[in-house]
């Protein structure tokens, strides 16, 4: 038998609305999407550090043990996967509700159990189909970390729970930000929180995640011109500096496939190393040409695993 231990953990719970619906009009395609939707889900998930714990029925199960990643891959999924439904008949769309809780919860193996996974269900049920619920627990710890805004929906009733959650919605595009009809019952209208507290600017964002690369290599830069005598030795640690933050950036933006990115990236950084060596060979030619193959039959499957 596995032994049990607690742990902190930011739980991220989906299901699809009207699943029962879409079932009754058409088992094979619904399943077809689904299981779509289902690997776009799986590939964000863990390019933001997460992991699929549990797919149960139409939902989706997973932990992050990062709840700014938490918060981004939630975005990264809806966003996405609005794109897939824009190409889709409206009757046949597949929007996931999505519910976000950071609490203690009880490991048994692979599987989690306890309060903290309840309330990520309840925050989900909460949810606008197409939006995304959290508990003021993730609030608290993403309110100046993501670019987006939130809404403030009062106290969701838990069971075991004793005064409820506080919640919040993500602003999503333009997503309704609570389900105002589930069981026939009217919910509670967002409150809309001020924009200098819920809104951190683009960038300060960009500040945290290059800023300090930037720096270095203008420092590097500048020794390296203080201490002339006659090499610009600063290009190498400015070039790796470079490629991480060209990595850094690839993972954000999920528009693009990270596998493709890293390549390209790749490609780009021998570029710059045949230019710094250059001896009049274009060496850089046979691994760039070996990337492309690789690229591209990354794009085909990709484009296959999508159809």
């Amino acid at each position: 038998m596995s032994e049990t231990s607690r742990k902190l953990t930011t739980i991220f719970c989906a299901d699809v609305q009207d699943y029962t619906r879409l079932m009754g009009k058409d088992e094979e395609g619904t399943l077809a999407t689904l299981r779509r939707y289902r690997d776009a889900m799986t590939r964000l998930i863990e390019a933001h550090g997460g992991r699929v714990i549990n797919t149960w029925g139409d939902g989706v199960f997973a932990e992050f043990p990062s709840v700014v990643e938490a918060v981004r891959a939630a975005i990264d999924v809806q966003n996405e996967l609005a794109g897939y439904n824009a190409a889709m008949d409206t009757e046949r769309q597949m929007l996931f509700r999505i519910g976000l809780n950071l609490g203690d919860v009880i490991a048994d193996g692979n599987d989690l159990y306890g309060d903290g996974v309840n309330i990520a269900a309840r925050l989900q049920s909460r949810a606008a189909a197409g939006g995304i619920v959290i508990s003021n627990t993730v609030y608290d710890q993403v309110r100046n970390k993501v670019a987006v805004g939130f809404d403030f929906l009062g106290q969701l009733e838990v069971k075991n729970i004793e005064g409820g959650v506080p919640s919040y919605a993500v602003r999503v595009g333009g997503v309704q930000v609570v389900d105002t009809s589930v069981d026939g019952r009217a919910r509670p209208q967002p409150v809309r929180m001020p924009e200098d507290t819920t809104k951190e600017p683009v960038l300060l964002d960009w500040r945290r995640s290059y800023g300090a690369l930037f720096v270095v290599a203008v420092g590097l830069a500048a020794l390296n011109a203080l201490t002339w005598h006659g090499e610009f030795w600063a290009k190498w640690p400015i070039l790796a500096l470079t490629w991480v933050g060209a990595l850094r950036f690839a993972r954000s933006n999920k528009r693009i496939d990270i596998v493709i990115a890293r390549m390209i990236v790749t490609g780009i950084g021998i570029v710059a190393i045949n230019i710094f060596t250059w001896q009049g060979t274009p060496w850089a030619m046979w691994p760039l040409l070996g990337l492309a193959i690789a690229a591209a039959l990354r794009w085909v499957s990709r484009s296959r695993s999508d159809a």
